[in-house]
Order: structure tokens, then sequence, then C-alpha cells
């Protein structure tokens, strides 16, 4: 049987987290913009719903990613407070992952959008 008041305090939990990340990551606030953006983008251009669908799962793969990464790197910075740089190794990694997903998503977008603004243009 579903305990709803668990399911409730676990929505409540997930939002303190988003709440912790965006007063304290400027990368994530830099990324919620920029998906914003995007959806705007979206609305003005009248995508397709398989192009709307990628770039919603693009704007999540890479907010996802930003997560997990604030995540690491305070944990490491619990466990290993001082400077140590195999510490530095493993956060520089989790933020290549960022990175990637960053520049697979613009990757994406240029492909979807550049037909839309060729036509607005021209």
């Amino acid at each position: 049987m579903i305990n709803f008041r668990d399911f409730l305090n676990s929505f409540r939990f997930a939002i303190a987290g988003l709440k912790v990340v965006f007063k304290e990551e400027q990368s994530f606030r830099i990324q919620i913009l920029i998906g914003t953006i995007v959806i705007f983008l979206m609305l003005a251009f009248h995508l397709t719903i398989l192009e709307k669908s990628i770039l919603f799962l693009l704007i999540s793969a890479v907010l996802s990613l930003e997560l997990i990464n604030s995540q690491v790197e305070r944990f490491l910075d619990i466990i290993e407070p001082r400077y140590h740089p195999k510490v530095e190794r493993i956060k520089d990694i989790s933020a290549a992952a960022v990175l990637i997903a960053v520049l697979g998503a613009i990757i994406v977008g240029i492909f979807i959008f550049s037909p839309y603004f060729l036509a607005f243009f021209y």
C-alpha cells in the first residue's frame, strides 16, 4: 500500500535540494536560465513534438548531471576537506560529464533551431 505522507515528503526533500543548489550553484542558475530561453524559443518557433521532446530531454539531462556533479563535490568536500589531487581529479571528471552533456545539447540545439532561425531571417 502506498503511504502518501512519505510520498509527499519525498517531494518536499527534492524541492529543498533544488532550493539549495539554486541558491549555492551559479552554474545551475545559468543552466536554468538557458533552459528557460530554449523553452521560449520552442514556443516562438512552433517546433515539432519530436523536437520539443528532444530539447526537454536534453535540458533535463544537463540539469540532472549538474545536480549529480554538485552532490559529488559536496560529498568529496566532507570526505577530504583539505586539498587532495585525487579528489580534485574526481571533481574534474564529474564536471567533465556536465560539460559533455552541455556541448551535446548545444550541438543538437543548433541542428534543431538553425532551420527556424534561417527561415525567420530570410
